[in-house]
């Protein structure tokens, strides 16, 4: 790797390191870290699925396919992130940095990408396609479930970034097709 572009590549690394310390102090506060513990909780499946079948008994019949949609891209984000985790092997900050309290119970070993915010940005994103309505109940949670990982200190702001982009893309995918 030529010199410059090995020291941009430190100099975002450290970058993404500090706010990830940063970010993960707002778990100090018991409150903070009780709601962040929650919403990853939630993020975790149980909103998404309580959401799928709450669209199913209200919508009936018509919702079969927006909810297939939605378990598609769940299935294909699941499969595409663990393939990724297993290329990438990114450890988690909690295990590289002193500084950062691990304050929510992680799910498999590895980082990158962050599976509940790809889970959260494709379901919401196909949830948001078939009915806008929700916009005001789904953006939030999503935004959420993105931040909870990292003030748990479980991710680093780019593996949210690139779940995010992952789950969006995949989200995409299923609805154009």
């Amino acid at each position: 790797m030529p010199y410059r572009l090995a020291l941009y590549r430190n100099r975002f690394l450290a970058w993404d390191s500090a706010l990830c310390i940063s970010v993960n102090k707002a778990s100090h506060y018991r409150a903070i870290r009780i709601f962040f513990r929650l919403i990853s909780r939630l993020g975790d499946g149980v909103f998404w699925y309580t959401l799928m079948l709450a669209i199913l008994l209200t919508q009936g019949e018509s919702s079969i396919i927006p909810v297939l949609n939605m378990a598609c891209a769940g299935l294909s984000g699941t499969l595409l992130y663990k393939w990724i985790k297993g290329k990438t092997l990114r450890p988690r900050p909690y295990e590289i940095h002193q500084d950062i309290w691990l304050t929510g119970r992680p799910l498999d070993r590895f980082s990158f990408p962050s599976g509940h915010t790809l889970h959260a940005v494709a379901f919401c994103t196909v949830g948001l396609f078939y009915y806008p309505q929700l916009a005001a109940l789904l953006l939030p949670f999503t935004i959420l479930v993105g931040m909870s990982r990292v003030v748990l200190g479980l991710h680093y702001p780019t593996d949210v970034l690139a779940g995010a982009t992952i789950g969006g893309l995949i989200a995409s995918l299923f609805i154009f097709l």
